[in-house]
């Protein structure tokens, strides 16, 4: 891989960093450098059918015979969801899919990444969930990303918990309101919080796949073990089509005999549900978000970019469900 130039980069220069910095959260931000920010490659056009293919050449990837709805969810947090989310939705777009990121996650990290808005009055998913907005209202194009969007989160998604108990159907209301509307896409990449509550299980009723990011440290696979049990529970009762498609190992640190020994047993116990591709460890995923963008834009020439890409292709020629 080519050297990346690096320039000094000042905490400051990110304009959601200062906006984080001046709302009283007070934190250090090593010094770091920021490469020169790349548009995204040019719109490569999409297919006239599904099923078909996006670009052409060594860069067709393979378009579902329908909507992928894939949600992607690990209770335990700081496992790299919403980095998963993000970057594998940035990069299918990339290659002429239509993508949309339903952030179901309070904290709204997603819509940050994306650029989205999710503050103050933002029409939002939870207004989708509780008051029967149609996702259509809510649902905004990715800046810059013409195949991308985003439904965004704010921090009233975290009192839909409670709301929701009361509601009838109440776990399938996120299945309902996609079901209206995921016609218009080629993927739909649902961002689960951190928890098995009801938005995550709104989030697998939803879905037709589930993938798992696991962390390669041992911690990572002690909470796997419920989260199956729960999607296993899910199929049975409430959603049928319900299938584990997908585990990414992230945060993989070759360095570390640890790191080796959990992939070599994640693969050994799913075998080809684990994707081919390992997410090393990247300074860059993390700068990313601060600006507003996926680090598919933010350093495409990255380890991270480039292995969010590789992971992104392989999920692609998945793409006949199961």
């Amino acid at each position: 891989m080519a050297n990346v130039t690096q320039t000094p980069l000042n905490p400051g220069d990110s304009p959601l960093v200062r906006e984080a910095l001046s709302s009283v959260v007070s934190r250090e931000t090593p010094a770091t450098t920021q490469p020169a920010v790349t548009q995204p490659a040019a719109e490569q056009p999409a297919a006239t059918q599904r099923g078909g293919t996006s670009g052409d050449g060594d860069n067709a990837w393979p378009r579902p015979a329908k909507c992928r709805v894939i949600a992607v969810a690990n209770q335990k947090g700081g496992v790299g969801k919403t980095t998963t989310s993000v970057n594998i939705a940035a990069a299918l777009s990339m290659h002429g899919q239509r993508v949309l990121v339903v952030d179901l996650d309070p904290q709204g990290n997603a819509s940050t990444a994306l650029a989205t808005e999710h503050r103050g009055d933002v029409p939002d998913v939870y207004q989708v969930l509780v008051d029967d907005l149609p996702m259509v209202e809510i649902v905004k194009q990715v800046p810059e990303m013409p195949n991308l969007y985003c439904a965004p989160a704010t921090i009233d998604l975290a009192g839909a918990e409670i709301e929701l108990v009361s509601l009838v159907a109440r776990e399938a209301r996120l299945r309902r309101a996609l079901a209206a509307y995921e016609a218009e896409f080629d993927y739909i990449v649902i961002d689960c919080p951190p928890s098995l509550g009801l938005l995550t299980v709104n989030a697998l009723v939803a879905a037709e796949e589930v993938m798992i990011p696991i962390q390669c440290e041992y911690y990572a696979l002690e909470g796997l073990g419920q989260l199956l049990r729960n999607v296993d529970l899910i199929k049975a009762h409430l959603n049928p089509a319900l299938r584990l498609s997908t585990i990414v190992l992230t945060m993989y640190d070759g360095r570390t005999r640890l790191a080796s020994q959990v992939a070599d047993e994640v693969r050994s116990h799913f075998g080809e549900t684990v994707l081919k591709t390992v997410i090393p460890r990247s300074v860059r995923l993390s700068e990313a978000p601060s600006y507003g963008q996926s680090v598919m834009t933010y350093d495409p020439g990255s380890s991270g970019a480039m292995a969010y890409m590789d992971a992104a292709r392989e999920i692609a020629h998945r793409a006949t469900v199961a």
